[in-house]
């Protein structure tokens, strides 16, 4: 930028401040001051114009704060209005009785121009003007500022709080936060200062009538005593003065009257004034009515046909083009999506956001195909549901996808992106498991089962009945799959468990017990603290279906100084009986495998010395015990049997990990998570000598099997 163009820029700066400040002045001038009939006119045409302007600014505005200046600018257009009415009554008392012309050639226009010379009639015709403006206009529109002042300010602190809200949740950024907060001040701010605008503009209208009545009682009065005319000649002459004085300030006091009732009645929309007004009345439904009636009206005896009628072909001719033009709109044919840019790459394309994930060969596409009803989809429903209510939690959907680098008929499944389970199936075949009581073979492809590791053969469905009758279970495709699929869920079920599953158990809880809730959370323990208590619960077996006795079970163990994993045993403890009732029934005893009390002393030695470790026990002491233990419970797992492994409370954590992999579905249990009075059968005792026979201890005797 030039020096000269930086001195211009500068200079028209200062010109527009400048504005303001001497149009202030001329108004306090045009009070103070006696102004000539010429400059009059100039002020008369002027404020017409500003009026004019004001309401074409207040029309075309998209919301209310488009136009935020409108108070301030409502404020200066009445003084100058009023500071106008001011000096054209000192030139109508000093001039008047020179003759019509005498204010200036606007007044003179007004006076005889609308009201045809006859004072009488422009009586009358201010009257109205002034009872449309005062009693229906700004009285309307004060009400509505008064009521959008007050709904405003009453919802202030709502918006305050949803911005800070937003803000904390990331869905704002400081800047756009701030830029909100300072757009809802601004609203409150607009709506008190219209609510006490619209005074202003009742308050114009007041003074009309006043400066109107001193007008003509003042010149009158003047007309008959300094000038020597008589009442006759000074009311034709004063009066028809002052009412074209009064409706050249009459008239843009309403202009502004209706700018401000437009303003203040606005819904907030993208949209100005007109293209609200046009969108809502462009539709053909609302103009067929109207064409229909008129033509109605036009054919009685006695109307107007020659008005009426045209008047319906009107509205008709607008009903058959907007209908015309919405046919065929909606003939238009959608706009081709965008062609794919190869360079681009979308977020989409490097991250998968479903947490369980079924990736499928192509030669079993079909049992998830809807043209062939899709099986497989179904039965994953299934399993959703029935899990979702066992574990007490939502499991999150499963994404099924074709995956060209698999075998034609593999299967893998995939939770939190980790393969956990793969297998292959034949979906034109049947599997036959082996159920252990076989009276004969059948013929087919050998296999092991998916899930539990049975022995088993695929066949074709021709021979179905033989492998029935020689004592197989036979299930099709979609359930191998959707077994198999139910078991790694129920196993891996902590990884599915997150603190937005957290969160909406407890605000479900909320509901029910309150007061829980807000003595757990955020007080007590973290959302996040809560959150890993549960995916440990969950880790170990233990579902969440009875969500509210956990949290009162974390309400009572919790303390300052504990650790997440004296939390999650204290828990534990007071859940005993939610995961005792789990394995078996209430009036059965609990098979148990408990250890030697010398195993136990040499493990607690163990837990004592490694401290934090996570395997603390002594690698080939380890090994001696899973083996011992695993052998102890191959009996139990022949007859399908639910048992628990018992020991003391300070090796349960390291031995629950110790045994995970080899008894994934046997719980390890304390003594302490037992309930009281709940029998127990001790089925085994490793690393002491063999009992001769089970027996049957009440839960009050159990420190003795230790």
């Amino acid at each position: 930028m030039t020096p000269a163009q930086v001195k211009a820029k500068i200079w028209m700066g200062a010109v527009k401040g400048a504005v303001l400040p001497f149009a202030t002045l001329m108004v306090v001038l045009f009070m103070m001051v006696p102004v000539p009939a010429v400059m009059l006119d100039i002020g008369f045409i002027t404020n017409i114009m500003i009026s004019l302007a004001v309401l074409m600014v207040a029309l075309n505005a998209a919301k209310p704060l488009d136009f935020s200046s409108f108070p301030t600018v409502l404020l200066f257009a009445t003084l100058l209005r009023l500071a106008l009415n001011v000096a054209s009554t000192r030139v109508v008392l000093v001039q008047g009785h020179e003759g019509a012309d005498a204010a200036g050639q606007v007044i003179e226009a007004f006076g005889h121009f609308l009201i045809g010379g006859d004072y009488v009639v422009g009586i009358f015709v201010f009257a109205i003007l002034m009872i449309i403006n005062l009693v229906v206009i700004t009285k309307g529109a004060g009400r509505v500022s008064e009521v959008s002042a007050r709904f405003t300010l009453d919802a202030l602190p709502g918006k305050q709080m949803a911005i800070d809200a937003d803000l904390n949740a990331g869905l704002l950024t400081p800047e756009e936060a701030k830029i909100r907060r300072q757009e809802v001040a601004t609203e409150a701010d607009f709506y008190g200062s219209m609510d006490g605008a619209s005074k202003f503009v009742k308050g114009d209208a007041v003074a009309g009538i006043l400066i109107l009545a001193i007008n003509i009682i003042g010149g009158i009065i003047l007309g008959v005593v300094s000038h020597g005319l008589s009442i006759g000649d000074a009311a034709q002459t004063y009066v028809m003065l002052a009412i074209g004085d009064a409706l050249v300030a009459q008239i843009p006091a309403l202009l502004l009257s209706i700018a401000a009732a437009s303003i203040v009645t606005r819904v907030k929309s993208e949209q100005d004034l007109s293209a609200q007004v046009a969108g809502q009345f462009g539709t053909g439904k609302a103009w067929v009515p109207v064409a229909a009636i008129l033509g109605f009206l036009g054919i009685l005896p006695g109307m107007p046909h020659m008005i009426i009628l045209p008047a319906a072909a009107v509205a008709g001719g607008i009903a058959w083009q907007l209908r015309q033009a919405s046919q065929k709109k909606a003939a238009e044919p959608a706009p081709p999506p965008p062609a794919p840019n190869p360079a681009l790459i979308e977020w989409d394309d490097v991250s998968d956001g479903a947490i369980l994930g079924l990736e499928i060969g192509y030669g079993i596409i079909g049992l998830v195909d809807e043209r062939k009803g899709a099986p497989l989809m179904a039965r994953i429903t299934g399993i959703r549901r029935q899990l979702s209510k066992e574990l007490g939690f939502v499991v999150p959907m499963v994404r099924v996808k074709d995956n060209l680098a698999l075998e034609p008929n593999q299967y893998r499944i995939t939770i939190a992106g980790v393969v956990v389970g793969e297998d292959e199936i034949w979906p034109d075949d049947l599997l036959a498991l082996d159920s252990g009581a076989l009276e004969g073979t059948v013929d087919g492809r050998p296999a092991k089962d998916p899930t539990f590791g049975l022995d088993a053969v695929w066949i074709s469905p021709a021979r179905r009945s033989e492998a029935v009758v020689a004592g197989y279970t036979v299930v099709d495709p979609p359930t191998v799959v959707a077994t198999h699929l139910n078991q790694l869920i129920a196993m891996n079920a902590s990884e599915m468990f997150g603190l937005d599953e957290t969160r909406k158990l407890l605000d479900n809880l909320k509901d029910a017990a309150p007061q829980l809730v807000e003595g757990l959370t955020p007080g007590l323990l973290s959302l996040t603290q809560i959150s890993a208590l549960c995916r440990a619960l969950l880790a170990e077996g233990i579902a969440l279906k009875d969500f509210r006795r956990i949290c009162e079970a974390m309400v009572d163990a919790a303390r300052p100084d504990m650790t997440h994993e004296q939390l999650v045993e204290a828990v534990r403890q007071r859940i005993g009986a939610l995961i005792i009732q789990g394995l078996v029934p209430v009036k059965m005893p609990l098979p148990v495998i408990t250890l030697d009390g010398d195993l136990e002393a040499m493990l607690a030695q163990a837990m004592r010395v490694a401290g934090d470790a996570k395997h603390p026990i002594e690698p080939s002491l380890a090994n001696r015990i899973v083996e011992s233990v695993v052998q102890a419970a191959r009996p139990i797992l022949g007859q399908a049997r639910n048992f628990a492994i018992v020991t003391s409370p300070v090796a349960r954590r390291a031995l629950a990990r110790l045994f995970k992999p080899h008894l994934p579905e046997t719980p390890v249990l304390s003594f302490l998570e037992i309930p009281d009075g709940k029998g127990v059968e001790v089925v085994a005792v490793v690393g002491g000598e063999k009992r001769p026979a089970p027996r049957h201890d009440p839960l009050p005797q159990r420190e003795r099997v230790a």
